[in-house]
């Protein structure tokens, strides 16, 4: 695990001895942890804060947590879930699965394995959250004009100034849309993740700027050299296309 980075693990337990003990092992093992003992609460708490994982109890005194991960997923929170489960049963650990759980872990566990467990989830999930296109991105039905060339969502084509047809990807068309809605403005980086990731996204920053990169050549190619996509030192961006703000780097 990162020295610089510490996740943030979300334990659901209704057993507060459990919970208090899960919490300091794990972050003894180099984790933040927040713990909550229902499953509304739980969902009071990801709606408001970021989390890279969820420990999910299946019992809870309010509702089973296959309800809540359900509930979750409905609200599109794609935060990666391990259950914590009593039951042996293979059915109960089957439908965590099918539902969206990422493992489970039977009750009761070594701690190392739990955290091997966390870690190995982490890791995936890392791999695997850049490639997620979430239902609050924003992105357009309809082909919109960004920097002269014209942008067909549905096809992921752009038609380029001088009528060239290229194919583009659901990152660079969601990052595009974005900085039409808010051309002038500053935009963070947060806030560009959460319009084209989600707001529960796990993306490293190397990725966002990986998209930079590429938006930003797209640009100057449309508009011969012009820098349309600055760089706002410390904060963020700022999409100018007609070069109003030349203070802006």
């Amino acid at each position: 695990m990162s020295k610089t980075h510490k996740p943030l693990i979300l334990i659901v337990e209704d057993e507060p001895e459990l919970a208090k003990l899960v919490s300091l092992y794990l972050e003894e093992a180099g984790m933040r942890t927040q713990v909550c003992n229902r499953g509304q609460s739980a969902v009071r708490f990801l709606k408001a804060n970021f989390a890279n994982l969820l420990l999910l109890d299946i019992t809870l005194p309010d509702r089973s947590g296959f309800e809540l991960l359900s509930d979750l997923r409905r609200e599109n929170m794609q935060i990666p879930v391990i259950f914590l489960t009593g039951n042996s049963i293979e059915d109960s650990k089957v439908r965590g699965l099918e539902l969206g759980g990422d493992d489970y872990i039977t009750k009761p566990f070594s701690y190392p394995e739990l955290v091997s467990r966390i870690r190995a989830v982490l890791r995936r999930s890392e791999g695997s959250s850049d490639l997620a296109l979430t239902r609050n991105v924003s992105v357009a039905d309809e082909p919109f004009q960004f920097c002269r060339a014209t942008i067909n969502p549905q096809r992921l084509e752009v038609t380029m100034p001088d009528g060239n047809v290229a194919k583009i990807g659901r990152k660079e068309i969601g990052i595009m849309f974005y900085l039409n809605k808010h051309e002038g403005e500053v935009i963070t980086r947060k806030a560009l993740i959460h319009a084209v990731w989600g707001q529960h996204a796990n993306v490293r920053s190397r990725s966002l700027d990986q998209y930079i990169v590429k938006v930003r050549d797209f640009c100057r190619a449309c508009l011969n050299g012009l820098e349309a996509l600055r760089t706002v030192h410390g904060v963020g961006y700022m999409f100018d296309p007609e070069g109003k703000n030349p203070d802006i780097a």
